[in-house]
């Protein structure tokens, strides 16, 4: 099988650099006071062997970036995101694949914040923003069904869709759920429905990811949808309640260092993942660590 690798977490990375970074503005801050910073995290990845980098636009929302800011510089702000990760590709000369970053709209975690009405206002900048510069979209941390289905009919064109669920990790489930309590096997099928051309999991615990990929690959096979890759991008966090994910600043497990990071992901490629990464917490050693042994 051959393995896509993803680059890991931005927002660890741009405190490394010193870069500004706080709540509620979280990666977005960088993009307002540092955009350079930004670039060099995706330049960083990318010689750490990262073959798809991720757009810093993952907090340019109302949720982080309060609703009169959001306005007045959310697709501006997208567009920075996208030509920063551009660049970065260029200046490295690698044939290095773009994902623009569309993230939960109001808030991670928080499937009950969510507001059909509003998905348009807040996902059409980013979309807008993010165009010229991506090769494929990713709707990440997504708690719910109901998110990816609300994005699919705005995007602009046939350009790859990805999809990552996150997976309840505060507490024991007989399956596994989305945080929405949703299973995966729903939102498999959902997503074939969908048409989407990946289904990952990501921003939760490694310890949930590997029968979540299970079901998925066989849900596939049953559909006849052999053809969707899969893939996860786990967090370096201790479990997360629903309400927790923006709180503020969370530990990074001790636990989870490169080689013990590198022991879930290749448990996680013989689930049949095919495409590999780093959430939160996931830093520029575990993905080097990753591209080492896995490509």
């Amino acid at each position: 099988m051959t393995i896509t690798l993803l680059d890991g977490g931005m927002s660890r990375e741009l405190m490394r650099l010193n870069a500004p970074f706080r709540q509620p503005e979280w990666s977005a801050l960088a993009l307002y006071e540092q955009p350079d910073a930004v670039q060099r995290v995706h330049e960083n990845f990318i010689a750490t062997g990262a073959q798809v980098i991720t757009t810093n636009s993952y907090a340019v929302v109302p949720f982080h970036i309060g609703d009169r800011r959001f306005h007045a510089d959310g697709k501006t702000l997208a567009d920075l995101a996208g030509r920063l990760a551009k660049s970065a590709v260029q200046k490295s000369g690698k044939a290095v694949k773009i994902a623009g970053s569309l993230p939960p709209l109001f808030g991670s975690y928080r499937p009950d914040l969510f507001r059909p009405g509003q998905v348009k206002s807040i996902a059409q900048p980013l979309i807008d923003g993010l165009a010229p510069y991506v090769d494929l979209w990713l709707c990440e941390t997504q708690s719910s069904i109901i998110e990816p289905q609300s994005i699919k009919p705005l995007l602009p064109d046939n350009r790859p869709l990805w999809v990552s669920f996150t997976l309840k990790d505060d507490e024991p489930t007989p399956t596994p759920q989305l945080r929405s309590g949703e299973t995966v096997q729903s939102a498999v099928q959902k997503m074939t429905e969908l048409s989407v051309d990946a289904i990952l999991f990501n921003c939760c615990q490694p310890e949930v990811i590997g029968q979540a990929l299970q079901i998925t690959r066989q849900t596939l096979q049953r559909l006849n949808a052999g053809q969707i890759r899969t893939g996860a991008y786990a967090n370096a966090f201790a479990p997360q309640q629903n309400n927790s994910a923006n709180d503020g600043l969370d530990e990074v497990r001790k636990d989870l260092d490169p080689q013990a990071y590198l022991n879930w992901a290749q448990q996680w490629v013989q689930a049949g993942a095919g495409i590999i990464g780093g959430c939160c917490g996931i830093g520029l050693e575990h993905i080097k660590m990753l591209s080492e042994n896995l490509r």
